[in-house]
């Protein structure tokens, strides 16, 4: 190709020197390049190129695992192998195609989920490669929601880990076959054991190749279906492993290995009654390969079960597609913000086709948005392609109001079609209207389980601040943000440390914003001892205006269970009678005031009944002054009633293994905690207490610590609660700054 006559490189040749823009062109090109390529001898695939197939040759899937895997490496591999990349990228270089943020290729893990498309042997597949950490789950979450297979990758040296354990259960919900790879087959604590998939997972192995040598010996597999012996070269350290020996195997190969195939082939006969196939897609079985995908070894045949085994987007029974029929039908999974073109949409096509310049109706907002261009992901590099078919993920620009688990449709008339079929089938009458029958279930965000508070630099920066908050919770659901209306701060709701630590990052990078994160404002509230009466005048004199008022009042303590933490005011019979509206009014503001600041430090009171036994004014005197004089004489009846300290007490449901039930009860009792119920589910406990919100910092690290990553907790207001005095002066003495 003539890259001078490029469109792309003739607008850089616009604007720089020649030598300077060749120069930049390729530095910025030397990775991949979607459009074209030059000054190379191995052709890299375009992604204009890729195979538009019938819908039975597509394959959506997804790439889970726990933390350290291998899933972006496996990821890497499979784009060089189909042709997409020129070069094998690597995790720790920070130069893989799909950790393309700053915060992805720094710490070496995958943060976001990034969508790749491609093509292997006439298939189409449309790939997501997810995060491991427990941060993200919500990533995986949306992912699977959308995908049709998945392939669970995992460390052969260390089976079935914690974060497995949750993105098997994400599968299993979404009811996604899965084929598993047992990675890192070239570590010397590699063990090719399927027996943790078995218990732990609760899955039935299918057992499809067995690997040859182990650790640093590891040179390939063998299939056990075909009876073939794949070999990749030991030991060359420029070997990209496209290249490998595949022969039938004959009795000349080590005694060993023809035994244990051989054993294995008859298990697999016996095993399986029917094809592998049917077996994956009914998810009574999951195909098991072995491979090393840092080491080049064993992807291929991945690839090659992956269009096998896993099924094309019509072998899956969506009702909504025979209900759509060849309109259009995508659920919103995921959203982008890019700075020139605004949101970036990703689409899952169920039915129907998807066309640029194309006004689409989205039923959950009840809007009619238009779509300038669709584009196919490739990471974060993206080629406009001019119309998109049913079974594919697409990537939309110019829909603004969507957001992540809305339905996107063709039309309101279409929408109302589909509603009467489903009502015609018997399966989606529904009384509460007819859309709710054809809306494609949205996205289950978990509830945040780390707080903290969030600052602009300067108050002038605070509208940029609320902007930058509102486009990451867009992006991520599962990043909450509310305004404290006690103390007025903002404050973050994530799912752990690492993910409002990534917040924070994208905030300074993206948006250039300074914040400083602080620790979050505990609100405790006050109540008093003792019932007190007293008496207080005000005499003041403003201008030429002369005010004098008299009030008598008595505060009691009330039962904040009993009350539901409310504070009261009443006026005697006879006074109530005898105040004007205006008065009245004057009266109960007074004691409302008084109510929102407690006398021992500021915090607004709970379970507090104050009644007002007299008031005497002399004419002439204001409605203001007669708030200001309930207000001075309730703060002298509060101090001389006795003040007590409320802490917020949190109900906490933990799930946990019976393993570490042990160490989470001894960690409670340090935080002051009250076991309320231990009862079972399932293999697990489920331990519910009552343990104060101040205690409960950075607890979600904490309790992953203990469990090995293997509990889950959830947490919400329960009571307010009086603090014992040892706590209660520990508290003021922080406060005041003595400690």
């Amino acid at each position: 190709m003539d890259f001078h006559s490029s469109p792309r490189f003739s607008e850089l040749l616009r604007d720089e020197q020649p030598e300077e823009c060749i120069r930049s062109y390729v530095q910025r090109n030397l990775r991949y390049d979607l459009f074209f390529f030059f000054f190379v001898t191995d052709d890299v695939k375009s992604l204009r190129a890729v195979v538009n197939p019938d819908i039975s040759k597509i394959r959506n899937i997804g790439i889970m695992a726990h933390i350290d895997a291998g899933k972006t490496t496996t990821t890497e591999r499979m784009l060089y192998y189909s042709g997409y990349t020129r070069a094998l990228g690597d995790v720790d270089d920070g130069d893989t195609v799909t950790d393309f943020m700053a915060q992805e290729r720094e710490r070496g893990i995958t943060i976001q989920s990034a969508a790749v498309t491609f093509d292997w042997k006439s298939y189409r597949i449309n790939l997501i490669d997810t995060p491991g950490h427990v941060d993200f789950t919500l990533e995986v979450e949306r992912a699977l929601r959308v995908l049709d297979g998945a392939v669970a990758v995992f460390d052969a040296s260390a089976g079935v880990e914690a974060q497995t354990l949750t993105v098997w259960r994400q599968a299993e919900k979404h009811h996604v076959p899965c084929v598993c790879f047992l990675n890192k087959m070239d570590k010397p604590a590699a063990n090719f054991s399927i027996e943790s998939i078995r218990q732990k997972l609760k899955a039935n192995p299918v057992l499809l190749q067995i690997p040859v040598g182990s650790g640093k010996s590891f040179s390939g597999v063998v299939d056990l279906l075909t009876n073939q012996k794949l070999s990749w070269k030991l030991g060359s350290s420029g070997d990209d492993g496209r290249k490998f020996e595949s022969k039938p195997l004959d009795q000349s190969d080590e005694p060993e290995l023809l035994q244990e195939v051989n054993e294995a082939r008859t298990a697999l006969i016996e095993q399986l009654q029917e094809a592998v196939r049917r077996v994956t897609l009914a998810r009574k079985g999951v195909p098991v390969l072995c491979g090393s995908s840092l080491k080049n070894k064993g992807v291929q045949p991945l690839l090659d079960a992956i269009t096998a085994y896993l099924p094309a987007p019509d072998e899956r029974h969506h009702d909504l597609v025979r209900w759509y029929k060849d309109d259009l039908c995508a659920l919103a999974f995921k959203v982008l913000h890019d700075k020139q073109r605004g949101p970036l949409v990703f689409l899952r096509i169920y039915s129907g086709t998807l066309k640029p310049q194309s006004a689409v109706h989205n039923i959950n907002r009840n809007s009619i948005e238009r779509m300038s261009r669709l584009l196919v992901p490739f990471a974060d590099q993206h080629v406009e392609i001019p119309s998109m078919t049913a079974g594919n993920i697409a990537l939309t620009v110019g829909l603004k109001q969507t957001v992540t688990g809305d339905t996107i449709v063709s039309s309101k008339s279409s929408a109302a079609a589909a509603a009467r079929r489903a009502q015609n089938d018997g399966g989606g009458g529904k009384k509460r209207g007819e859309q709710a029958s054809v809306v494609l279930s949205g996205v289950e965000v978990p509830d945040p389980v780390f707080f903290c508070t969030i600052e602009p630099p300067t108050m002038a920066k605070q509208a940029d601040l609320e902007n930058a908050l509102s486009c990451l919770q867009r992006e991520d659901p599962s990043l909450k943000v509310r305004v404290d209306p006690d103390s007025g701060q903002t404050i973050l709701c994530g799912m752990g440390e690492l993910h409002i630590e990534i917040i924070h990052d994208r905030i300074r990078r993206e948006y250039g914003i300074e914040t400083h994160l602080g620790p979050l404002q505990v609100a405790y509230r006050e109540t008093i001892l003792n019932e007190v009466s007293t008496t207080d005048t005000l005499d003041r004199t403003v201008g030429e205006r002369r005010h004098v008022a008299t009030v008598a009042l008595t505060v009691r303590p009330m039962d904040i269970l009993s009350s539901s933490g409310s504070c009261e005011v009443a006026l005697r019979e006879e006074l109530e009678a005898q105040l004007s509206p205006d008065l009245k009014e004057a009266v109960e503001n007074g004691v409302h005031s008084s109510y929102l600041q407690g006398p021992l430090l500021g915090y607004p009171l709970l379970g507090v009944s104050t009644l007002i036994q007299s008031v005497n004014i002399e004419p002439g005197t204001s409605a203001a002054m007669v708030s200001a004089c309930v207000s001075r004489c309730m703060l002298k009846a509060m101090k001389l009633a006795g003040n007590q300290v409320l802490e917020p007490l949190m109900s906490l449901e933990v799930t946990v293994g019976e393993e570490h039930l042990s160490a989470v009860l001894g960690d409670l009792a340090q935080r002051r905690g009250t076991i309320q119920d231990i009862q079972s589910r399932h293999d697990n406990k489920v331990l519910i207490a009552n343990v104060p919100l101040a205690e409960m910092m950075g607890y979600s690290t904490i309790l992953r610590t203990l469990t090995s990553g293997n509990a889950t907790f959830s947490l919400e207001l329960d009571v307010y609660d009086a603090m014992n005095p040892q706590d209660q002066n520990v508290l003021l003495k922080r406060l005041s700054g003595l400690l």
